[in-house]
């Protein structure tokens, strides 16, 4: 078990001023899934009221707007959560038992369906389908995938944008986690798995020292069904563990952004990132 702080500041500096924001943030995580929120807190500067709800994936969103003219726009999203393994259990299902089970409930046939940022070129699909003719049951196929995937794209910034679709990644054989992720969901989705997005943290070093502060960013992995939810880290190849802290799930990138919104004012912004994660325990 670990202890995580997380601080996540991001926001706009706008080219000029604005008359008036409306925006939505996904930047707190929520306790389940081996994970316990001891703290998390968002302040937005300007200060602003805000209203809080869980969207329709389970995500927690601040809404917030702007009416008073302002150049800029920073959020401070600060948590303290305690972080356990997750356990797994064997496949329950067999692809004739899970063809069954995709189609029985609205939250398998959402992750079953191709959206535009997952949807696979050719080469992938191909890819997917050989592995399931191994002879896999299909949790072992989805993590042949996973696997698959990540040896295939390397992980480097400013390749793709935050718009940039599996296709656009896949062509480059470059990309970011939020690219190998979409590429991995659209793979198991190809060959009849369900599978969804989850945006998060990751702390970035397994040897980080307790009271040590470090340079992060936000995260992405995917998790599949096959009898439950299985989590699987595409980017690093590894399984989800008391270094990942979740925030959203979702069909893609687009159902969990941590930040969005629109503005009247001038034409043109400059998004700020900046996370930093420390191990308290």
């Amino acid at each position: 078990m670990k202890r995580l702080r997380i601080r996540h500041v991001t926001g706009f500096h706008y080219h000029g001023e604005v008359t008036a924001s409306y925006n939505e943030a996904r930047m707190l995580p929520s306790s389940g899934d081996g994970q316990l929120v001891l703290h998390a807190n968002l302040e937005i500067s300007p200060i602003s009221s805000q209203h809080s709800y869980v969207d329709y994936w389970g995500s927690r969103v601040s809404s917030f707007e702007m009416l008073t003219p302002h150049r800029d726009l920073t959020l401070t999203a600060t948590s303290l959560v305690e972080v356990r393994d997750r356990g797994h259990s064997d496949c329950k299902l067999d692809w004739d038992t899970l063809g069954l089970a995709a189609e029985s409930a609205t939250a398998y046939v959402e992750q079953s369906e191709q959206t535009r940022l997952t949807d696979p070129p050719d080469e992938v699909v191909e890819l997917a389908q050989r592995i399931r003719d191994e002879g896999g049951d299909p949790c072992m196929t989805a993590m042949a995938i996973g696997r698959a995937i990540h040896e295939q794209i390397e992980y480097v910034q400013g390749v793709t944008q935050v718009y940039s679709t599996a296709k656009d990644a896949w062509q480059h054989k470059k990309g970011v986690c939020q690219d190998i992720t979409h590429l991995a969901i659209g793979a198991m989705r190809a060959v009849g798995i369900p599978a969804r997005y989850v945006s998060g943290y990751l702390l970035p070093r397994p040897d980080a020292a307790i009271g040590e502060t470090i340079a992060g960013e936000s995260h992405a992995w995917v998790e599949w069904f096959c009898g439950e939810w299985r989590g699987f880290d595409p980017t690093n190849a590894i399984d989800i563990g008391d270094r990942h802290v979740l925030v959203g799930r979702g069909r893609d990138y687009n159902d969990v952004p941590p930040l969005r919104g629109v503005y009247a004012g001038p034409y043109g912004s400059q998004l700020f990132v900046n996370v930093e994660i420390t191990r308290e325990t």
